[in-house]
């Protein structure tokens, strides 16, 4: 099977903004934990990021549809 030009476009940006999604969870986990702990504005900044996550995936969605 081959995966033509516009393919490899669409896996490229869906898993570029899933590294950044796993960057941010990295970043968050590693700035706000005490004693292995999360702490409550990590909790926030967490569920920040996945909604951001939501967000970001429906505009690549349009994106990739639109173009």
């Amino acid at each position: 099977m081959e995966i033509d030009a516009e393919m490899r476009r669409k896996i490229a940006v869906s898993v570029g903004a899933v590294g950044v999604f796993i960057a941010l969870v990295v970043t968050v986990g590693s700035q706000y934990t005490t004693d292995h702990h999360l702490t409550e504005p990590g909790g926030y900044a967490l569920v920040g990021i996945v909604a951001l996550f939501v967000v970001l995936m429906a505009l690549v969605g349009l994106f990739l549809d639109r173009s």
